[in-house]
């Protein structure tokens, strides 16, 4: 037995190692892509039972649903909070099952699923010459938004993101948020995508409710309540390239369906006092949290870092 485990500590036994790791991702990929190709009607069957699971068995990040639904809407009661928390995570099984539908959803079918208005705002945008910086949250489908931007426009379509520490998920989301042709890039290369394309209209989407690392946390905003740490790349970026900043308003309108409204913030990004941009885009993300609460990301640890 003492063999055995001197011989898995090995470098010996790495390749072997790496062989079942590859073996298991291209299994679980098999499987992914299978449950992908289930209709809508059986996705969301199989949603009700991971609501069940997460919320009552697992009780999945429950306790940090509800800290922070009780530091963001202090004056609603008990009662209040807790119906909310039980409506979010039914929304997060649907959410996981869209997403598993998105490897293999077709154009027709993410058009039919999120709507569009007030797309001239871009067009116009871009018909002056003028290039544009789309800013969302952690709210709604913002996965099935990245597939519609898409199919919008035939000028270069960035989606930023931040790359996943597990490669295998980040290598399946990367291929998936691609698949209609825009461009993925990680935050760390944004500035350099968009100084190639400093010639050339082309919009690119960010997710503004983002949580910095370390290094990043040098401004604090206030939001749903309490003082919150905030990239402040799409002020950064929009400055830079001058670029007409957008909000992308996604809402739920019924079960598997969104509409995704666009508000043009600022036209003139380079007349902005300092953080004006950034708190614009924060305080508009806060006014559609509060008027349907259920929608927003909660389990996510929003609120690690603190003002000193």
């Amino acid at each position: 037995m003492q063999g055995f485990r001197n011989f898995a500590r090995s470098r010996q036994f790495t390749p072997l190692k790496k062989m079942i790791k590859k073996a298991f991702s291209i299994l679980l990929l098999g499987l992914l892509y299978l449950i992908s190709l289930l209709p809508f009607w059986l996705l969301y069957l199989i949603s009700d039972v991971i609501f069940l699971l997460l919320y009552y068995v697992a009780k999945y990040r429950r306790k940090v649903v509800a800290d922070n639904l009780r530091n963001a809407f202090p004056k609603k009661t008990p009662a209040e909070r807790d119906r909310i928390e039980k409506q979010y995570f039914k929304y997060l099984a649907d959410l996981l099952v869209e997403s598993v539908k998105l490897l293999t959803i077709s154009q027709a079918a993410v058009a039919k699923r999120i709507t569009i208005s007030n797309k001239e705002i871009i067009t116009n945008a871009f018909a002056n010459g003028k290039s544009v910086i789309g800013v969302l949250g952690h709210y709604g489908n913002w996965e099935l938004g990245a597939l519609r931007f898409s199919l919008l426009f035939d000028e270069p379509r960035v989606i930023v993101y931040k790359p996943l520490n597990n490669k295998f998920f980040d290598s399946v989301f990367t291929n998936m948020r691609s698949r209609f042709g825009a461009t993925l890039v990680s935050m760390r290369q944004t500035m350099r995508k968009l100084v190639e394309l400093k010639n050339k209209r082309s919009i690119t989407v960010m997710v503004g409710d983002q949580t910095p690392g370390g290094p990043e946390v040098n401004y604090f905003t206030s939001f749903l309540n309490q003082p919150t740490a905030v990239f402040l790349g799409v002020e950064k970026l929009a400055k830079l390239t001058d670029s007409v900043v957008v909000f992308c308003d996604v809402r739920v309108t019924k079960r598997g369906h969104y509409h995704c409204n666009f508000v043009q913030l600022f036209d003139q990004p380079k007349q902005t006092a300092e953080h004006e941009i950034t708190d614009t885009h924060v305080q508009y993300l806060e006014q559609v949290i509060r008027q349907q609460p259920q929608y927003w990301l909660w389990s996510h640890r929003r609120w690690k870092h603190k003002p000193a």
